[in-house]
């Protein structure tokens, strides 16, 4: 017989090591964090191990942490895609489930949304912005959208869209009283930044950015980070500073003129914008819909800016 396996526990675990953070675990869970600590403490007590390193920043699983965590997500995954599977039959499931990052969200891939609304009416499309891949795993979303420089491994990696990454501003912001000519004018304004994932181990930054185009990056006059996308992009258009512009999330912006690019150089960004699925999933025609849209939408010219 089978020992008894503390599932709880190994449930709690694995979204700590996941997220690594105790508090975002247990929003996740929707428990308390000390609920959490208590079953992490638990199973590291019946393993007679450690599982975690725990700061004040987070925590962040051990090497055995890393191999139980992905066994956990695996074995769950499986599980709950069974448990769809059987499920299936006895339901008229029409929707699609798409979890990506909520910049991507916002500002490319809600504003097209409609006309897949119009050319499948048949098929509901929700979307969650729980981005990682524990969410197909777990069998939560259908299609990721994930942005990194690295396939997920065990799963279907298309790509979707490649990046480039440039400065960017408000109009006001390149002839105004620190007019921006020059990069070393840059030590005049507020350098907008973006936080990363883990999963983008060469991120589009501005020391890239610079360093790529030969070029001396100033110290700024201040500098401001943002977790999202979008909030860096609201940024720079409010004229709060200037931001390391990333394709697709700018394009729109800069054919309105609402953004304007004040240097030429770019950078050919090595993170891109993948469609991650399980390898059954095209054996559904709405998600097979879905993938084949998104891709037509994505193979689409990006809007060009006016002509000066």
């Amino acid at each position: 017989m089978s020992e008894l396996l503390p599932f709880t526990s190994l449930r709690a675990f694995e979204a700590v090591a996941r997220r690594q953070s105790f508090s975002a675990a247990a929003t996740e869970l929707g428990v308390s964090q000390s609920a959490v600590s208590q079953q992490v403490r638990a199973l590291e007590d019946w393993l007679g191990r450690a599982l975690l390193v725990r700061s004040a920043r987070g925590a962040a699983p051990t090497a055995d942490g890393s191999t139980l965590a992905e066994a956990v997500q695996n074995g769950f995954g499986q599980v709950a895609r069974e448990c769809a599977r059987l499920r299936a039959p006895h339901r008229a499931d029409r929707s699609v489930t798409i979890s990506c990052l909520p910049g991507f969200a916002f500002i490319w891939l809600f504003p097209r949304l409609l006309h897949f609304d119009v050319a499948h009416p048949e098929i509901t499309l929700s979307v969650t912005t729980q981005s990682d891949i524990g969410a197909l795993l777990r069998g939560e979303a259908d299609i990721g959208i994930r942005y990194c420089d690295t396939p997920a491994e065990g799963l279907e990696n298309l790509p979707l869209i490649a990046e480039t990454a440039f400065p960017v501003c408000a109009p006001a912001l390149r002839t105004g009283p620190a007019p921006l000519r020059d990069v070393a004018d840059l030590a005049q304004h507020t350098l907008l930044r973006d936080e990363f994932s883990k999963d983008t181990r060469a991120p589009p930054t501005w020391e890239r950015w610079a360093q790529t185009n030969g070029l001396t990056l100033p110290k700024p006059a201040r500098t401001r980070t943002f977790g999202q996308s979008n909030l860096v992009i609201h940024a720079a258009l409010s004229g709060l500073g200037v931001a390391l512009g990333r394709t697709p999330l700018v394009d729109g912006a800069l054919a309105d003129g609402t953004l304007v690019r004040p240097f030429a150089q770019e950078l050919r960004s090595k993170a891109q914008y993948w469609l991650v699925y399980e390898k059954s999933a095209l054996r559904s025609p709405r998600i097979a819909a879905f993938i084949d849209w998104i891709r037509a939408q994505a193979a689409l010219p990006a809007p060009q800016p006016p002509k000066t």
